[in-house]
């Protein structure tokens, strides 16, 4: 009898535990997953965060919830509420979730782009003015970089020589899409360092 009641102990554990050699996995293998399937589902709602989706985030994570072992639940749940906090933009809900689960809270720059991506694009459950008010200041926001971006072709050109109209603003073009190229690739970066830095943190939770 005790010999059954610690094999299922180290069953339980590995559900968790799991996830930190399953993130690796491709979105298919874990929708494929049949012995981990509350850990696969889990990574799945997280990566839906991740990407702002908090519609297949929670149905993912209510997957998760439905294969776990009731062990496992209280766990996942805060996974969940992380997860969703995340994808529906909300920082102080997602600083307080990460404090109960038990990982590292975000930065506060986090917090803040967070908050910021709320605003220029906030959820579906944010209703017709919010998005009207991000799409403005999306708008603003283009307007803002691109004017500084001419500014610099301008400013650069100085010392050479004045550019024509034309070609100082397909310079300024070319500044903001390779900055913006470069913001892109550091954020996923980061963000695949963070997912992997709390895979960890979630399995030695688990062990």
């Amino acid at each position: 009898m005790a010999k059954q009641q610690r094999t299922m102990r180290v069953e339980q554990r590995s559900q968790l535990a799991a996830m930190q050699q399953m993130e690796s996995r491709s979105d298919e293998e874990l929708l494929a997953e049949t012995k981990y399937k509350a850990a696969a589902q889990a990574i799945l709602g997280a990566r839906a965060a991740e990407r702002y989706d908090a519609k297949a985030a929670r149905a993912h994570f209510q997957r998760a919830l439905a294969a776990a072992r009731p062990q496992e639940r209280l766990q996942l749940r805060r996974m969940a509420d992380a997860s969703l906090a995340l994808a529906e933009r909300r920082p102080d809900d997602l600083k307080q979730a990460a404090e109960r689960l038990g990982v590292e809270p975000p930065s506060k720059r986090q917090l803040r782009g967070l908050k910021l991506m709320g605003l220029v694009a906030p959820p579906a459950s944010a209703g017709m003015l919010a998005r009207i008010r991000g799409i403005v200041l999306v708008v603003l926001a283009v307007i803002l970089i691109f004017a500084v971006a001419y500014g610099l072709v301008k400013l650069v050109t100085l010392a050479t020589g004045s550019l024509s109209t034309d070609l100082s603003i397909f310079w300024a073009f070319v500044v903001v899409v390779v900055a913006v190229g470069t913001l892109v690739l550091v954020g996923r970066r980061r963000q695949k360092r963070a997912q992997a830095e709390r895979a960890e943190q979630i399995a030695a939770r688990s062990r």
